[in-house]
């Protein structure tokens, strides 16, 4: 199976279909910052080539150096942020969605909901400037995040055995 989608970012699982309706997956993905992995469940009930589907997912992936995307996307070689120098998170999606095929090839599309679940690093170093003045912001601990939002994903599987 391979996708791209959003918070999953890309995404290459190897699947089994236990029952013809119920497929689980794993696989390891990549978000433009660092390596993750993912894995999940779909339900799709109806054996047509058409079906609608059911996916809850887990993934995570480690800490990175976001910086370099951050250069990449706004075209600024010197950009640096502590903050982004370690970005990671864990993220859990439930998805609707629809799929056409069912023997050899499945393409999908999914949207839904996913929780995001993050720890922002080195907050404090980024809050001190030469320019605060003599306002001081600290934390003793990064904070942790937690966000849910629209989610989707675009996919194939191509099945190797029935």
């Amino acid at each position: 199976m391979a996708d791209i989608g959003v918070p999953d970012g890309a995404t290459v699982s190897i699947v089994v279909r236990p029952i013809p309706s119920l497929r689980a997956h794993a696989g390891f993905s990549h978000n433009l910052i660092s390596l993750g992995e993912r894995a999940g469940l779909t339900w799709a009930p109806l054996p047509w080539w058409a079906s609608p589907t059911l996916s809850l997912e887990y993934g995570h992936y480690a800490d990175g150096n976001a910086n370099p995307l951050a250069r990449a996307a706004t075209g600024d070689a010197m950009f640096s942020s502590a903050v982004l120098d370690r970005v990671g998170y864990d993220y859990a999606s439930a998805h609707l969605g629809i799929e056409l095929g069912r023997q050899w090839f499945t393409f999908y599309v999914h949207a839904g909901v996913s929780r995001i679940t993050t720890t922002i690093h080195n907050l404090s170093a980024e809050t001190m400037s030469e320019s605060a003045g003599t306002t001081s912001i600290t934390f003793s601990k990064d904070p942790s995040v937690q966000l849910t939002t629209v989610s989707a994903r675009l996919g194939f599987i191509v099945y190797l055995a029935k």
